[in-house]
């Protein structure tokens, strides 16, 4: 199955998530991301760099990754500083995580932690939420809305988490 099948069906497919991407572990590469939940990773926009002030509207100081395009702007949802944060947080060992104490942002909005481990992060605003986990070569993130239990958008992220590192990855 290819990465974006992982999307469509394995996440957005059960009706329990909306929107979801994968990345590679590092949180430095996108493999597969579902409409809606687009990610653009660079700095340089045609010729023209992209300063943190350019992005106001989404806050971010973008690293230099894939290329997209000004055009791409009003469609984006994902940072590089986001996807970072999310995969700092796997490695952090510390007694009380920097994004325990901070919540961490998935498309500019701010969700507070309720689960941080070295394999799952779970964060909620209002009714809605992100899942996110971590298998042994990729990361799994995944919001779910409103009218979903934040249970069986956990259990439909964990059971796809599960599957992928039994096969390797």
């Amino acid at each position: 199955m290819s990465w974006q099948a992982y999307v469509d069906t394995s996440l957005v497919g059960t009706g329990n998530i909306d929107k979801a991407a994968i990345f590679n572990s590092e949180g430095t590469s996108v493999w597969a991301a579902s409409p809606g939940f687009t990610v653009c990773t660079t700095s340089r926009f045609r010729g023209r760099t992209a300063t943190p002030t350019s992005w106001t509207a989404h806050a971010h100081a973008w690293g230099k990754r894939s290329p997209c395009t000004l055009a791409d702007l009003p469609s984006l949802q994902v940072g590089p500083a986001e996807i970072n944060t999310v995969a700092t947080s796997f490695a952090d060992n510390s007694d009380v995580k920097k994004v325990q104490s901070e919540g961490f942002h998935i498309a500019t909005e701010k969700f507070f932690t309720i689960k941080s481990d070295d394999r799952s992060l779970y964060g909620k605003k209002g009714k809605e939420g992100v899942v996110a986990v971590k298998t042994q070569q990729a990361i799994l993130v995944a919001h779910y809305p409103d009218t979903v239990q934040p249970g069986a958008a956990a259990t439909t992220v964990e059971q796809l988490g599960d599957y992928l590192i039994s096969v390797g990855y």
